[in-house]
């Protein structure tokens, strides 16, 4: 495929604001995009976009070449299956396990109970949270809880992960244990598209910076450094 992403002319209203408009990025397999700009720029809209938790007001978004505004609602969970999400707040189930939570990913998919074990424990370990597998998400540590949730989004082997602030609420020892994961995950051929705030990990990174103010891209570079002004 040419591009795992590209977006030709979006913009996003909410009522009669404009959250994004005139957005013009392309997005090459095996990438890994930080999204920067500050509270309120667009980033986050951008991602759900991505997810087609919204659909945009104007232009068109191709994800794996094809235009995601002709799929169906029925077919949307499909379409979800392809993608990982990582969000700030975890987003895990309090009332399942470490394993369940990542198992979930798999259930969804018809994995046998065999390929379930075996992949969750995989993960896990590699993870380094096998150990915490039985304890439930108010029993972890913040970094505990964005591990289980990063190995819940990519146990499926997505494409593309959206990562929308995943070390907002993290200290920055844990912060950068979560970006060496995210890391080698996008080694392994996963694109990353991450949103954040953080200026240290996008200049240590050097990775292309994608800036967005007011909605709109004003900076993009391949090796970027975090520059919103």
């Amino acid at each position: 495929m040419a591009h795992i992403v590209k977006f030709e002319n979006v913009a996003k209203k909410y009522g009669n604001t404009l959250a994004v408009e005139d957005i013009n990025l392309e997005v090459e397999p095996g990438e890994f995009v930080f999204l920067v700009g500050p509270s309120g720029a667009g980033k986050s809209t951008l991602l759900r976009l991505l997810a087609k938790e919204y659909a945009p007001s104007s232009g068109k978004i191709l994800v794996f070449d094809k235009d995601i505004s002709k799929i169906k609602s029925s077919n949307l969970p499909f379409y979800r299956r392809e993608l990982g999400f990582v969000f700030q707040d975890f987003k895990l189930l309090d009332d399942r396990t470490v394993f369940e939570n990542v198992a979930i990913a798999l259930e969804v998919r018809n994995k046998t109970d065999e390929e379930i074990e075996k992949e969750v424990e995989k993960i896990l370990k590699l993870f380094e949270i096998w150990n915490k597998r039985n304890l439930f998400p108010n029993q972890l540590s913040g970094g505990e809880a964005q591990r289980t949730a990063i190995a819940r989004a990519i146990i499926g082997k997505p494409d593309l992960l959206l990562a929308d602030e995943p070390t907002g609420d993290l200290d920055p020892q844990t912060s950068w244990g979560v970006i060496q994961l995210l890391n080698e995950i996008n080694s392994w051929g996963t694109t990353v598209l991450m949103a954040t705030h953080n200026a240290e990990i996008v200049n240590t990174l050097k990775r292309r910076v994608v800036s967005i103010r007011d909605g709109k891209i004003i900076k993009d570079k391949k090796e970027g450094r975090y520059e919103i002004h």
